[in-house]
């Protein structure tokens, strides 16, 4: 039973819109109606506000690593993996938006913290490397989701490792316009388009 209620409470944890909620209290309006529609920092980055995005992005990274944190202490560290899937699905599906959330990049980052401290530094760090070179934030969102799984293999455990495996294809596949885009070179840079 207590497995069960962290796994309720880590999905209701991951749907706090953040995105949504900083850009209506700063007058922005709904985010939602702008670039890509999504409700993640990429997309409020879109509105012009840095420190918006910036916000955005560290409380749905937040809101994951406290997910998988609050399911190790309710029902033990067996139920972490499966709190950190049920965060970003959460954050993908809030059911206050009418299951329409962003694509889940920053709230995988925060439960590979809370995973991991050093599945987070190598994912962060890979997202940072990527994101630069390329000025696409979505290829360093794929880049970063694929190091998620094998950096688990060596500084977590197996279970966190498949669970980082289902999150990652997961967000690929959440991704896969973005990837498209990528291949046919018309991804818009980071800050720009949808």
């Amino acid at each position: 039973m207590t497995g069960a209620v962290a796994i309720v409470l880590a999905a209701l944890l991951g749907s706090i819109p953040f995105g949504l909620l900083l850009t209506r209290a700063a007058g922005l309006g709904d985010v939602r109606s702008i670039g890509s529609g999504n409700i993640g920092a990429t997309n409020v980055l879109r509105t012009g506000n840095k420190k918006l995005a910036a916000a955005t992005l560290l409380l749905d990274m937040l809101k994951g690593a406290a997910a998988v944190w609050l399911a190790g202490w309710i029902a033990g560290p067996a139920w972490e993996p499966a709190a950190a899937v049920a965060a970003v699905l959460g954050h993908c599906y809030p059911p206050w938006l009418g299951f329409k959330g962003g694509k889940g990049m920053a709230t995988a980052l925060g439960v590979s913290l809370g995973l991991a401290w050093p599945i987070f530094v190598a994912s962060g760090l890979t997202w940072l490397i990527m994101a630069k070179i390329t000025k696409r934030s979505s290829a360093g969102s794929v880049s970063a989701i694929v190091v998620a799984p094998l950096a688990a293999l060596v500084f977590a455990t197996p279970a966190a490792a498949l669970g980082l495996l289902i999150l990652g294809l997961y967000v690929i596949w959440r991704h896969k316009g973005n990837i498209q885009r990528l291949l046919a070179g018309t991804e818009p840079r980071i800050g720009e388009g949808k």
